[in-house]
Parts: structure tokens; sequence; C-alpha cells
């Protein structure tokens, strides 16, 4: 191909000027490695971006599978209610809906990485300050600057996917999303066991943490002076057709733009109502399962390990479910599946929580592996790539708003029953909407084509 195109340039050279810019290829390291740049130079930094890519995925969840392995300890030091422990278990979708839309303009003025990078130190600031902010308020108020770093690079993780590593978009994704797999299991499993031997505070134990997110720090700072240079040109390396993705305020190709506002697509919605009740079971599971495993006799190091079953399931099947799915034309089916391990683990965890724990932790896990479906789902149902900045963006924000009184109702009612039947009935009946729309939003089509005909 090289040499064809050689020749062609050869044949062409007498006659009409060649305008090369455009047909300028992305490097396979990603536009950060910068035009020009030795290959080993260019290697180095797609490495060194990699690196970040993980480290920072690692740090996504532990801020909350580590508060929910020591949540009755935390209400007990800081005298919270159910109630009001709900309403904690709540903040993150809260924080995810309302600092998440604020990523993409942030990484407009500062570039993705600078903005991934503030988050990394955020999140690091929040976990070590919380444990001794001293009241339920400030450890509210710590929590939230720890989610606000998590929400913007949450929004942010898949889109430096796409623009820096074009050709590996897969692979990438599947590493990052296993990277956060590991990350929200390992904080679940280890946090009991580490506050232990840390000398049993849980303060110390949920502190420690925070180590975690400093050293995810370090790989995204060579990149943090030329962020925002190198995200502009990435946009418009990764989107020929569509280059006002990469400027705000340039004007948009009317090709690659939809007719009409995506909230016209019953597509974009039904995406958006799976996204949002698959973060409600997801929060739940990680603020309240190993309560109910403890309320059910089962030791706190071992509800812990529940629970870490539990978030680990989504190891390996982050990587599976993503490749399935885009094999197959319609994923209803995989919505189904998922949806029925999630029914049959409610049931469980209500007739014979502590008997059949490890089960229940298993289909549990399978069925939260909706979350790597519907991120999935979003680049399926977008033919371009602003559809797909688009579609993510609606779904993510409105998602989170939709899951944000999940968690906090099943508080409310297990404080006001004195047991776990009503909010067991609670997470299985929103497992059926999950469901419907799921199957819904998995239909082959794209929210380009309905807006357009609508």
């Amino acid at each position: 191909m090289m040499g064809g195109m050689a020749r062609e340039e050869t044949r062409t050279s007498t006659s009409t000027p060649i305008r090369r810019t455009p047909m300028r290829r992305t490097p396979p390291g990603g536009p950060a490695a910068g035009d020009g740049a030795h290959p080993s130079t260019r290697a180095w930094t797609a490495r060194l971006l990699m690196a970040g890519i993980v480290l920072a995925a690692l740090n996504l969840r532990p801020a909350i599978t580590s508060l929910g392995a020591l949540l009755e300890e935390v209400r007990d030091g800081l005298g919270m209610s159910a109630g009001l422990a709900g309403l904690l278990t709540s903040v993150p979708p809260l924080c995810f809906a309302v600092f998440g839309i604020t990523a993409p303009r942030l990484a407009r003025r500062f570039g993705p990485a600078a903005v991934v990078c503030a988050g990394m130190a955020a999140i690091a600031a929040g976990l070590a300050i919380r444990p001794y902010a001293g009241g339920t308020a400030g450890f509210v108020a710590a929590s939230a600057l720890a989610l606000m770093g998590i929400a913007v690079s949450n929004v942010l993780m898949p889109v430096i996917v796409k623009r820096h590593f074009p050709d590996r978009v897969g692979s990438m994704t599947g590493l990052y999303s296993m990277a956060l797999a590991l990350g929200t299991s390992t904080a679940a499993a280890v946090t009991v066991p580490m506050t232990d031997a840390l000398g049993g505070s849980w303060r110390t134990g949920l502190a420690v943490w925070a180590g975690l997110a400093a050293a995810a720090l370090l790989p995204w700072l060579p990149f943090v002076r030329r962020g925002r240079e190198l995200g502009t040109r990435a946009e418009n390396a990764a989107s020929p057709s569509a280059p006002a993705a990469a400027a705000p305020g340039a004007a948009e190709d009317p090709a690659a733009r939809p007719p009409l506002p995506i909230t016209r697509s019953r597509t974009a919605w039904a995406l958006a109502v799976f996204f949002g009740l698959q973060a409600t079971a997801a929060y739940i599971t990680m603020g309240w399962m190993a309560q109910i495993f403890r309320d059910a006799g089962v030791p706190a190091a071992t509800a812990g390990l529940l629970l870490a079953v539990t978030m680990v399931m989504g190891v390996p099947l982050s990587f599976v479910i993503p490749r399935l799915a885009t094999r197959l034309p319609r994923q209803g089916p995989i919505v189904v599946v998922l949806g029925v391990c999630g029914l049959a683990g409610y049931a469980g965890l209500y007739l014979a929580p502590a008997a059949g724990a490890w089960a229940w932790a298993l289909l549990l896990g399978i069925s939260n592996c909706a979350f790597p479906l519907a991120l999935t789902m979003v680049g399926m149902r977008a033919r371009t790539g602003a559809g797909v900045v688009r579609l993510s963006a609606f779904a993510q924000s409105t998602g989170y708003l939709i899951s944000i009184p999940g968690p906090l109702l099943v508080g409310v009612l297990y404080q006001h029953s004195g047991g776990w039947g009503l909010p067991l009935a609670l997470m299985a009946a929103l497992m059926i909407p999950q469901t419907v729309v799921g199957v819904l939003a998995g239909r082959d089509r794209t929210v380009e084509d309905e807006t357009a005909a609508r």
C-alpha cells in the first residue's frame, strides 16, 4: 500500500500539488505522541498513556465499595441513621450526574488529560480527608470531592481511549473495563482485613485508598501541559467527517449532525433509562449488599469478600460481553439473561441469604455486568463520532439522575421495615423495567436515523 501511494505521488507531482495534511494518519499511540515524533518516542508515550488509563480506571470505584464494606462502622462512628446512610449511598450517582456533565466543557478548555489528572488529585484529596473531616457533613463533603474527580474521569476515559487509540478501541475498552472492575472488587475484598491489620480503625481503612489515587497522578503529568492541543488535534484526526466536535463554536458539518435533538430518539431514551436502572442496581449492591449479608449472620470479612466476588465478575465479563454484543444485531438476549440472573439473585437473598450467599453473589455479579453492555450499546446505537458523544453524554447524565433515588429509598425502607424484605422486593421490581428498556435499546437502529425520520 505504501509503495502504491509513493507511485501515485510520483505520477501526480508534475501536475497538481497534493494536499497531504487531511490524509495524515493518526499514529498508533494516538496524537498524544505528537506528529513527527520518533517511533520509539511515540511507543513510549502510548505505553505511558495506557498505564495512566489503567491506573485511573482502578480508582473509579474504590471510594464507593470501600465505604460499602465498612458502612456499619462508619454509621456507628458518625451516628448515622439507616436513612442517612441511604442518602450517603445516593451521593455517587448524584455527583456523577451533576459533575459528569461538565466534563466535556472542561476538556475543551484544559484538555482531557489535564482534567483526568485533576480528577485523580481530587480523588486522592477527598479520600484522605473524609475519614477525618469530623461529622457527617464533613464526611459527605469530602466524599463529594472524591466523587467529583471520579465523575469527570468516568466520562472522559472512554473519550481518551477513542481519541488516542482509534485502531484499538475494542481492546482498550476491554482493558479499561477490566481495570475498573478489578479496582471495584479489590476494594470490597481487602478493605476489612486491611483495616484490621492497620489497627482496626475504619478511618484508616478508608483513608489508605488515597494512596492509589495519588499513584495514578504520575502517568498523567507529562500530558497536562500539552493536553488541550493534543485533545483538539486528536478529535480532528479521529472524526474527519465531523471537525466541529473538536472546537466549540466552530461550524459543524451538516452531514455529521443529527437534524433533530437526540431527545427525540426513542432509542436514546431507552438507553438512558437502561443505564439509569442498571446504575441503580449497581449502587444499591455496592452500598448495601455487604450489610445484607452481615445482618444475615455472615462475618464482616466474609461479607466484604462476597461483595468482592460480585464485583470481580465484571473483570472477565467486561471483556467478553462487549465482544459478544458487537457480533449480534440485537443485544436483547444478553439483556434478558442479565435480568434473569438479577431476579434469581434477589430471590436468593430473600429466601436464604446466608446459606446460598456465594451463589447469590455470583448471580448478582453477572447481572451487574449490564454496565459494560450499556457502554457498548452507546457506541453501537450511533453512526457518527458526534452522535456517540451526544448519546454518551445524554445516556450517562440522564441515567445517573434516574439512579439517585434508589439507594436512598432502600435505606428508608430498611429503616422503617426493620428488615430486607421490602428493599429486596424493590430491587427485584426494578429489574423488570430494566430488562424491558434494555431490549428496546438493543434493537438494530441508530439515533441519527431515528432523529432524521422524525
